[in-house]
């Protein structure tokens, strides 16, 4: 075989095959996934654990029909409208092409000299991102692997924020007992990269506090004021308060404007996690969904959800740019302190960092903001009418009323059938059974300490008669659960 490595006369060659390849097995997909019997798993884990990783097959081909047979087959395709089950999107046509364009470059964006009009392109997309949040000029941020890296970096920004201030007063106490005594608010509903980070940060066990949420399960301002009130009075320093823009259930978005009142009367850091509901920036109809977000001292957003980028794409957008001198360090094959150029590296926690703004700053130029906004309306006025279609339907219960783009119900035993009342046991075998038939996927989850299916919204070419289809598939697969199998199964 000649060498592997990329040369400018086989790009054309290899992006072909790749394609092809790819489109082929969406081709042969008819539905969400292949259906798949438990033993069929057992069988795809072992056919790849056979595969002897020290004798290649020389040929990039044999490669790709080997790979097509292991995974390409059994992948789910999130173009597919009945793909259902998790905030993972379809993704923009611009932004698959500008990825293949950044993995055959292979720049990083740890050094000026390697990646100045990528740099220049990274910047102004945070900038870009910045306004639409309604931050000032002073405002700056950072391209993350995802909502969980950039909530980390967050966090530690309004740790060292606080433990800056609290280190000028006379008579401080040495940093780590002064970091003991830091807390986080969240809302009982939160993402749990918000503990991740409080452990990585290390932080107390106890440092994070989850705030009650209402009957909507949005983050209770008066119990968050009351919690503030309580730690100050035990010598507690509130750090941060994490408000959710986009809960992953409900998708509910916490009362942003009440919150940053709040924060400032107290001085605390308010980040928002918008990883979810950050598509709400360039939504022509439902971007009041985030009035107050402009008050906010950081925010997550994550492109590869609600702006259609495939993964990954996130950033961490702060008000104050400065802030952002909690994580510089100069090293002297990278940025050398005196050196005048923007090397993002010391804005960042990673080191080696791909060009993941790329494949943002093609779709933008290539289709605009409002389309990929009209995208994410279309998926959130389809849960509406999904919501009206099961609350008329006396098979389903809703759940809540939606928020964003995802849909909780449950199906409903009928009274008269062998396995009447309860249908919270019926959940994870529903779920199961519509995942085992191929033609669609849903999730499960829990809310209010019950479980309850998901139905995620994300692409927009989902209709609702899509939806109908679904819901039909949930109705056929569960009734014969309840005449084969009891309850106790059920649950298994």
């Amino acid at each position: 075989m000649s060498s592997p490595l990329l040369h400018q006369d086989t790009v054309a060659d290899l992006m072909r095959d790749v394609t092809a390849a790819t489109a082929a097995g969406a081709a042969r997909i008819a539905g969400a996934q292949q259906p798949h019997e438990p033993a069929e798993h057992r069988d795809m884990a072992g056919a790849v654990e056979r595969i002897d990783l020290d004798t290649p097959l020389g040929n990039f081909d044999a490669t790709v029909d080997e790979l097509d047979r292991t995974w390409l087959r059994h992948a789910v395709w999130f173009h597919h409208p009945r793909t259902l089950a998790h905030l993972n999107c379809p993704v923009a046509v611009p932004a698959v092409a500008a990825e293949a364009l950044a993995a055959t470059v292979n720049v990083s964006m740890d050094t000026w000299d390697q990646s100045k009009a990528a740099t220049a392109i990274e910047r102004s997309l945070l900038s870009w991102t910045a306004g639409r949040i309604g931050f000032p000029a002073a405002a700056d941020g950072m391209f993350t692997p995802g909502g969980t890296t950039s909530n980390l970096q967050a966090l530690m920004l309004a740790r060292d924020e606080a433990l800056e201030a609290s280190g000028q007063q006379p008579g401080a106490a040495p940093r780590p007992v002064r970091a003991a005594s830091l807390r986080i608010l969240a809302s009982a509903e939160s993402h749990f990269s918000v503990v991740t980070a409080a452990r990585i940060l290390g932080l107390d066990d106890d440092c994070v506090i989850p705030v009650p949420v209402d009957e909507t399960g949005a983050l209770s301002v008066a119990a968050a004021r009351r919690t503030v009130v309580d730690l100050r009075e035990q010598s507690l320093t509130p750090m941060a308060v994490v408000a959710t823009a986009g809960t992953t259930d409900r998708g509910m978005v916490d009362p942003l404007p009440e919150l940053a009142r709040l924060c400032g009367e107290h001085g605390i850091w308010l980040h928002v996690d918008a990883a979810y509901g950050g598509g709400l920036l360039v939504s022509p109809t439902h971007r009041d969904r985030l009035a107050g977000i402009e008050h906010a001292d950081s925010v997550t957003v994550d492109y590869h959800k609600t702006w259609f980028q495939p993964v990954s794409c996130s950033a961490v957008v702060v008000r104050n740019g400065r802030t952002l001198r909690h994580c510089a360090h100069h090293a002297a094959y990278l940025n050398p302190a005196d050196t005048p150029e923007p090397n993002q590296v010391d804005r960042s926690l990673q080191t080696t960092r791909r060009f993941d703004a790329l494949k943002l700053w093609v779709t933008l130029r290539t289709v605009g903001p409002d389309a990929i906004g009209g995208m994410l309306d279309t998926v959130i006025d389809l849960a509406a009418r999904v919501a009206d279609v099961l609350r008329a339907d006396p098979r389903f219960e809703l759940v809540c009323e939606p928020t964003l783009s995802t849909v909780l119900f449950r199906w409903l035993p009928p009274a008269g059938g062998p396995a009447p009342g309860d249908p919270d046991p019926w959940v994870r075998a529903i779920r199961r059974a519509v995942w085992d038939t191929g033609r669609a996927t849903i999730a499960e989850t829990e809310v209010a300490g019950r479980p309850c299916l998901k139905l995620t919204l994300l692409n927009p070419e989902t209709t609702l008669q899509d939806m109908q289809g679904v819901l039909e598939l949930v109705h056929e697969t569960a009734l014969p659960l309840t005449e084969h199998q009891n309850t106790g199964k059920a649950c298994a």
